[in-house]
C-alpha cells in the first residue's frame, strides 16, 4: 500500500476520509480514530499507516490513488506481479481479514525489497514517534509511536542495522512481521507469519 502511495501520490498532497474508508473495517481494527470529513496530508497519513496500523488511514490511501478499495486492490495485484509474486492476490488495503486477500512470505519479501528500495518509504518506515495534527475526535496533536521494537536501541530485541519493517495481527494470520537490515554490505529481508 504505501509503495503504491509513494509512486502516485505527492506528500503534500491530501487525503480527504470517506465515510466507507473510516466505516468498512472489522471489529477491533487499529484505528487513527479518523471520521468522515478528515484530512491528512499524504505524509501523515503514510506515518500513521506504518507507524500505527492504522486500518481506516490504508483505506482513504487507496481511495486516493485510486478512487475505490477494490480499484486499488487492482493495482496492488498488478503491481505485485511485476515484482514476481506469483501467489498473492490483493483485496483491501490493510490486509484485514477476507478469505480472498492472501500471500506468501516469499511474496512478501519481494514487495520489501521494492519498499526499501525506496529512500522516502525507509525514512518513514524507520520512524519511530511521528506527530499527527488534530483531527475532528480527537481535538490536539498527538505523537504516535512505532510497534516494531528491534528499532528501539533501548529495547531488548533492537537490532542494529535495521533499515525497515512492519508488524502485523490479524486473527486468521496471527502475528506476522517483514523486517530489512543492511549488515556488512548485503540487505536481508526475513518475513514472519503464522507466528
Amino acid at each position: 500500500t504505501g509503495l503504491l502511495v509513494v509512486e502516485n501520490c505527492s506528500l503534500d498532497d491530501i487525503v480527504t476520509f470517506s465515510k466507507g474508508a473510516t466505516t468498512n473495517l472489522e471489529a477491533g481494527s487499529v484505528t487513527l480514530n479518523l471520521t468522515e470529513g478528515d484530512a491528512l496530508t499524504v505524509r501523515d497519513s503514510l506515518y500513521a499507516l506504518f507507524l500505527k496500523s492504522a486500518n481506516e488511514v490504508a483505506n482513504g490511501l487507496a481511495e486516493k490513488v485510486s478512487g475505490s478499495v477494490p480499484a486499488f486492490a487492482e493495482k496492488m495485484n498488478a503491481r505485485a506481479a511485476e515484482l514476481g509474486c506469483k501467489n498473492t492476490h490483493f483485496v483491501n488495503p490493510n490486509g484485514l481479514n477476507n478469505d480472498q486477500h492472501y500471500t506468501t512470505p516469499y511474496d512478501m519479501a519481494l514487495i520489501a525489497r521494492a519498499a526499501f528500495a525506496n529512500e522516502i518509504l525507509r525514512k518513514i518506515d524507520s520512524t519511530t514517534s511521528y506527530k499527527i495534527p488534530a483531527t475532528k475526535k480527537v481535538a490536539s496533536e498527538r505523537t504516535i509511536t512505532m510497534g516494531h521494537k528491534m528499532f528501539y536501541t533501548t529495547d531488548s530485541r533492537y537490532y542494529p542495522g535495521i533499515i525497515g519493517g512492519k508488524t502485523g495481527y490479524t486473527s486468521k494470520a496471527g502475528n506476522t512481521l517483514v523486517t530489512g537490515v543492511d549488515k556488512n554490505g548485503i540487505r536481508l529481508i526475513a518475513v514472519i507469519m503464522k507466528s
